[in-house]
């Protein structure tokens, strides 16, 4: 059964605070400085809610798209859509959750070598996002599959609408649909793999190997300890 992940009021509140100050200050310590100043948080309360200071603030706004995205998914119409247009849209729907210029400033943070774990991270926890609201079930090695390429086409997706000025970012649009097609096509080639006696036979160790690979303990689950996303 799935829970509501816990949000930090405070921290959502030094959030706010932070955004008019991000797109000229950057996610840097003059932000969060500026952050406690304008939310009234006391200094010591602000350190505990996010030990990091404008990185953790960062990370949240990355974590409120995908809840704004997911929210949006929700009330979307996606009955007659096909599957891969269903990717698709909820990439666009997760650009349209957010502002570009302060995505712009959280890319020049994550790109410096000592957060780009982070930065890997939150692509990941979107893509994981996007595969559950679409029902994904898988437990075995395509759980990772999946995630790994979904991660790779919207961070494409990012870079090209972050330099897009066509009007409501009709480019944007339709690269996404090209990046969701190529991986389509990668999926019908492992369809005809496993479609192909002698192409199967020649996989079947490797695929053995595969098949022992299952997704993490928890997947699925928010309501066990590590698996809560806040």
């Amino acid at each position: 059964m799935q829970t509501t992940a816990y949000l930090d009021p405070t921290r959502e509140k030094l959030l706010d605070a932070a955004l008019p100050h991000v797109v000229f200050d950057g996610w840097g310590a003059e932000t969060f400085k500026a952050a406690v100043a304008d939310s009234g948080i006391s200094e010591a309360l602000a350190n505990v809610s996010a030990p990091r200071g404008a990185v953790d603030l960062a990370a949240a706004y990355h974590k409120r798209g995908d809840r704004a995205m997911l929210a949006a998914l929700a009330d979307a119409d996606l009955g007659a859509m096909r599957f891969s247009d269903r990717i698709g849209h909820a990439v666009w729907l997760r650009l349209q959750a957010v502002d570009r210029e302060v995505v712009r400033r959280g890319m020049s943070l994550f790109s410096l070598p000592h957060y780009a774990p982070e930065g890997t991270k939150l692509l990941w926890e979107t893509s994981d996002a996007i595969w559950n609201a679409m029902g994904d079930t898988s437990r075995d090695v395509n759980w990772y599959t999946k995630r790994a390429t979904l991660s790779g086409v919207f961070a494409s997706s990012v870079l090209f609408w972050l330099g897009d000025d066509s009007e409501d970012f009709a480019e944007t649009r339709a690269f996404i649909d090209r990046r969701i097609a190529n991986v389509m096509q990668i999926e019908k080639a492992k369809a005809t793999v496993r479609d192909n006696k002698a192409l199967s036979a020649l996989f079947a160790l490797p695929n053995a190997i595969l098949g022992t690979i299952k997704a993490p303990a928890g997947v699925g689950r928010d309501d066990i300890p590590g698996t809560r996303a806040d």
